[in-house]
C-alpha cells in the first residue's frame, strides 16, 4: 500500500500519522480502530528512533503498510541492532508501574490483532485483522 522512510527525529512523527491517515482513509475505519493504529504504529517507530537507531542522523526509520484479505500490517524497521524481545519485563507488575518506559510494546500488543519480530528485533510487524477495522 504505502511504504515511508524518515530521519531518526521524532519530530518526523507526524510523516508516519499522515501515512495512518492515508491507510486510515483507504479502508475506511471508526476512531476506535483508528486511534489503535495511530498509538500501536506511533509507539513502535518511537521505539525504532530512540532505542533501535538511538537517535542517529546516519540512520533510517521505514515504515511499510501492506494489506492482504484478513488484514492490514504495518511494518516498522530501524538500522540498530535489535534487542532481546523475548524477555521483556511485565509493565503492569508493580515494581515497573512508576517507570517511564517499558510500556511501547505492551501497547503494541494490546492494541493490535498480532504483533511479530524480526532481524533480532529491530523490525516489528503490527497486524490489525480487516474484519476488525
Amino acid at each position: 500500500m504505502l511504504n515511508i522512510e524518515i530521519a531518526s527525529k521524532l519530530d518526523r512523527i507526524p510523516e508516519v500519522e499522515s501515512m495512518i491517515d492515508k491507510v486510515s482513509e483507504e479502508l475506511g475505519l471508526n476512531d476506535d480502530h483508528y486511534g489503535n493504529i495511530l498509538i500501536a504504529v506511533t509507539e513502535a517507530v518511537n521505539n525504532a528512533i530512540i532505542h533501535g537507531n538511538k537517535y542517529s542522523d546516519l540512520k533510517k526509520v521505514r515504515v511499510e503498510v501492506t494489506r492482504n484479505p484478513s488484514a492490514v500490517v504495518f511494518t516498522v524497521i530501524d538500522e540498530g541492532t535489535g534487542f532481546d524481545y523475548l524477555n521483556l519485563p511485565d509493565p503492569t507488575a508493580p515494581e515497573n508501574i512508576e517507570k517511564p518506559d517499558g510500556r511501547g510494546i505492551f501497547l503494541m500488543k494490546n492494541l493490535s490483532d498480532g504483533v511479530s519480530f524480526d532481524s533480532n528485533g529491530s523490525k516489528v510487524s503490527i497486524t490489525f485483522a480487516t474484519a476488525n477495522v
